[in-house]
């Protein structure tokens, strides 16, 4: 495979909420992460498609969330995606965050250390489990641009994506996937937890392996992850890993049109992974001063507006000044 081929970094992560609108207020308001898009799942037009990221879209920064009706709540587990790391600038970052937690009654822990890295341990509503991830010493993926018009100063909010940790029983031939096919390459280890990256490397070009041959599995669910995906730098990549997968004898979604970017999706034992290209993103249907505020659908689905508008319920998006 061509090297201009290869993962890039983390593109995005998808997860559920129990409460669209609540989850909405919550990366907001008090994470301080810009609605980009407002949309439905494309598979499934009767649930919200939410994607928060930095203030442009950048790829690499965005976590989506699906509402999907009468869902139960996920079981915490083995053999699942079991946090989402959020870059932030710096360890003062930290700090500030802890702070706003604590004034917003979120769930935290303490300020600690991984790999070298200080971290903020936190869970949502849903009891989604997060953290934040300081860049003071980062090298590597680039991050984004703090949303210009959030609550939260520049110099300390989230700009963008950090390792996403997956915990497995079948660690072996999991992490012997991550590192001959899709080109991860372990970095450190602490105890049965492992640091792996891939493309320039970085904290947004990370995932942590974490080996655990005791607990049950969790069960999918609101508050849990339901996929990640990887950076890819056009179709022709998205093209190129189509076959790769065929020939590892990997079953997978061929080429998806997803409108914002192409896709293509594997599942890795439990675990469901998205390809997802850079272009076209995420302004190419709005303006930048309104992203996020009104219902946006892609051209396919653009006729069927008046019925999915009937199906969803409204909430409003739209932010004064």
């Amino acid at each position: 495979m061509k090297q201009e081929q290869l993962p890039l970094g983390i593109h995005h992560v998808t997860a559920i909420t129990s409460d669209i609108v609540k989850n909405y207020e919550f990366f907001t308001n008090v994470l301080g992460m810009r609605l980009l898009k407002k949309s439905v799942n494309q598979d499934d037009i009767h649930t919200y498609h939410t994607y928060y990221g930095d203030d442009e879209g950048t790829p690499g920064t965005a976590m989506t969330f699906f509402d999907f009706p009468n869902i139960p709540k996920g079981i915490k587990g083995n053999n699942a995606i079991t946090r989402t790391s959020f870059r932030v600038p710096n360890d003062a970052s930290l700090t500030y965050y802890k702070e706003r937690f604590e004034e917003f009654g979120v769930q935290h822990g303490e300020i600690t250390e991984e790999f070298g890295v200080k971290v903020l341990h936190f869970s949502d509503f849903d009891d989604q489990n997060y953290q934040l991830i300081s860049d003071e010493n980062n090298k590597g993926m680039k991050p984004g641009i703090p949303w210009k018009k959030g609550p939260v100063p520049a110099e300390f909010a989230i700009y963008g994506l950090g390792p996403v940790e997956i915990t497995i029983s079948y660690f072996k031939d999991f992490k012997e996937i991550f590192e001959a096919l899709f080109t991860f390459k372990e970095i450190a280890h602490e105890g049965n937890r492992y640091l792996l990256e891939v493309g320039e490397g970085g904290n947004g070009a990370q995932v942590i392996l974490v080996e655990d041959k005791e607990t049950p599995n969790g069960r999918e669910g609101y508050g849990e992850v339901h996929h990640l995906a990887f950076r890819l730098k056009d179709v022709e990549a998205i093209h190129a890993w189509k076959e790769q997968l065929n020939r590892a004898g990997l079953g997978n979604s061929g080429h998806v049109e997803r409108f914002y970017f192409e896709s293509l999706y594997v599942r890795i034992g439990h675990i469901l992974v998205e390809f997802a290209t850079d272009a076209p993103g995420f302004m190419t249907d709005e303006p930048y001063e309104t992203l996020g505020e009104s219902l946006a659908l892609p051209p396919f689905l653009e006729p069927n507006r008046e019925y999915i508008e009937s199906q969803v319920k409204p909430f409003n998006t739209k932010r004064e000044g």
